[in-house]
């Protein structure tokens, strides 16, 4: 019940990670069934509409309930540690963001068991995600075409949770920071989530109203993409994109914060050029709302709109390019060690230069002509997103996993994780701009058999990818049966995190401490302090209240989902209802939260209840 209640920031981060993490294995299990199908042409494991589904599946799942939430769970657990504040600005929102992906992802996933998973693409474009079960079309498609409902329903549910978050990120961050913290202190992992909310508060209200006008058109038979009934194809393709672009940066940003940290901390020297880093982090997410369009070289827009985009595209190259040099002169004459963290982080380095290089390939439409839905645009992807924003998300875990969870990962087992993954990855995706340039289309179960060198080469990397994944769940599972044991600081780190507990405390901070530079621990250990010096003295610590109602409004929202979907809108009244009333009750009934007095501090054991 404690963690179904929780709105400890800590907890929820967890719980984001671990079901982000969830969903990782089950978008795994369908890349490696996938590859499976693909390993030879004349295989029939996988064929037509179940190809199609799983390519969908896999897509929607990695981006929308993996790679978020599991960023979203970094984010909850470290910001308010890195800014010295208590907890988020909206603690209550923060839990009700965290079940509203949460349910979304299931809803999304539970098509699997009835009907068939959505089978139009991750990108769902129109018309084809626009067939329904009583159309023409839906013999020809062939099974049951339901599964685009749930991807249309699961994830209205799921990004509104999302677009809660980065409202509350924006706000803590702007609001919260402790005494001294300056936004030229802050650290980069802070920057990169302030600037990753500011997207999400801009990118997903256009996804939002996309799907909300694809469900009209599917459940209450509209016509906003309906081009015989005056609407438009084309779209859909505007809004997913306006939302799709900015979403890559909405991952790869934070990414970017987490190898920032860790390859500081492991050279044992300040991040080269922090403020051309922070400027940088900022560019990239303006000129990110200025690309989609790369997306639709080849939909007919004409060479002027090309044009424009494709040096749009060209120009985000830069500031991305500088962050590269800075944290190769970052490492340059640092005492670096190469732990499995750092490992991650560096290895990040030059796969990631390698997705942007195809990237910046890509941008050239005349080129792109060619490159278009082949295998060479699914070698870019997962080069910038797995080669990028997977190894950060590792390199992160092993670096905090001792602050969320107060123990150390086995080092072992780390370094057969990465070289496994890392070789694995590899193995996998470089074949594919090789198969893309001789011709194989993505989105197909057979292919010419002059390819199967190249795929068979594809669908070994996955396994080993798979095999590197195993090794980290079995780390985890041994980890977690040692004691409690974590030191506070066990890399020698930079930042406020680092200065309490491991785990931490339920109040973060006995005092909120008093931040007198850039990397604000590293500025008092130089100074010869063995802890941060406090901005106020000992007090009484206002803590909120724990709440069921964020799980219960949540759930309302999924029952609803179900009477949309299968046009039983007494259902959908009765779960929209039970959302009503949680949040009446919210609002009648103020949470005036509990105090912890300071007699009742323990470093030691947190609170004593």
């Amino acid at each position: 019940m404690d963690w179904l209640t929780t709105v400890d920031h800590k907890k929820i981060g967890i719980l984001y990670y671990l079901a982000g993490g969830l969903f990782f294995l089950i978008g795994g299990l369908e890349a490696i069934l996938i590859r499976i199908q693909l390993m030879n042409p004349d295989l029939k494991l996988f064929i037509g509409d179940t190809f199609n589904q799983l390519t969908t599946m896999h897509g929607t799942t990695m981006i929308f309930l993996a790679a978020m939430p599991m960023i979203f769970g970094f984010m909850n657990a470290l910001i308010p540690l890195q800014i010295g504040a208590r907890d988020v600005a909206f603690p209550f929102l923060n839990s009700l963001g965290f079940w509203l992906f949460f349910f979304g992802g299931v809803l999304l996933n539970l098509s699997w068991f009835l009907g068939g998973g959505a089978n139009a693409g991750w990108t769902a474009y129109t018309p084809l995600s626009t067939i329904t079960t009583d159309s023409a079309l839906a013999v020809t498609v062939g099974g049951n075409v339901t599964g685009v409902d749930f991807y249309v329903l699961g994830l209205q549910i799921a990004g509104l949770g999302t677009l809660i978050g980065g409202i509350n990120f924006l706000v803590t961050i702007i609001n919260m920071r402790a005494p001294g913290m300056t936004y030229m202190r802050m650290p980069m992992f802070t920057w990169a989530s302030l600037i990753t909310s500011a997207l999400i508060l801009f990118a997903f209200p256009a996804i939002t109203v996309g799907l909300v006008a694809l469900m009209f058109d599917r459940i209450f038979d509209g016509a906003f993409f309906d081009p015989v009934r005056g609407g438009s194809t084309i779209l859909w393709e505007h809004l997913f994109w306006i939302f799709g672009h900015p979403e890559v940066y909405i991952l790869i940003l934070p990414a970017f914060g987490i190898i920032s940290e860790i390859v500081s901390t492991f050279s044992s020297k300040r991040l080269f050029g922090y403020s051309s880093m922070v400027f940088a982090t900022a560019l990239i997410g303006f000129l990110g709302f200025m690309v989609w369009v790369h997306h639709m070289f080849t939909a007919g827009l004409g060479p002027v709109a090309n044009s424009i985009f494709s040096i749009a595209t060209m120009a985000i190259a830069v500031p991305t390019g500088i962050k590269i040099f800075n944290w190769i002169f970052t490492l340059w004459g640092g005492q670096i060690r190469f732990n499995t963290s750092n490992l991650f982080a560096t290895s990040f380095i030059p796969t990631f230069v390698m997705g942007g290089v195809t990237g910046v390939m890509l941008s050239v439409p005349a080129a792109d002509f060619q490159y278009h839905d082949t295998y060479f645009v699914v070698a870019h992807f997962h080069y910038v997103i797995v080669g990028g924003l997977i190894l950060g998300l590792f390199a992160g875990s092993y670096y905090w996993w001792p602050k969320m969870f107060g123990r150390m990962l086995n080092e072992t087992l780390g370094k057969i994780h990465f070289w496994t993954f890392f070789i694995g990855f590899h193995l996998t995706f470089f074949p594919q701009h090789f198969l893309g340039l001789m011709g194989m289309p993505r989105r197909v179960f057979t292919y010419d058999p002059g390819l199967t060198a190249g795929n068979l080469v594809s669908t070994v990397g996955a396994i080993l990818m798979g095999v590197g994944t195993i090794a980290f769940i079995i780390n985890i599972i041994a980890t977690n049966r040692k004691p409690i044991d974590a030191p506070n600081d066990p890399w020698d780190g930079r930042t406020l995190e680092w200065t309490i507990p491991s785990p931490a405390p339920e109040y973060n901070f006995k005092q909120t401490p008093l931040v007198r530079g850039l990397d604000a621990l590293w500025k008092e250990k130089m100074a010869g302090n063995k802890e941060m010096t406090p901005a106020e003295p000992v007090g009484s610590i206002h803590m909120p209240s724990p709440s069921i109602l964020p799980l219960v409004m949540s759930l309302g929202l999924f029952i609803a989902a179900f009477g949309f979907m299968y046009h039983t809108y007494v259902v959908s009244i009765i779960g929209i209802g039970i959302t009503l009333i949680c949040m009446a009750l919210r609002s009648i009934y103020d949470d005036h939260g509990w105090h912890i007095e300071p007699e009742e501090l323990n470093e030691d054991k947190g609170v004593k209840r």
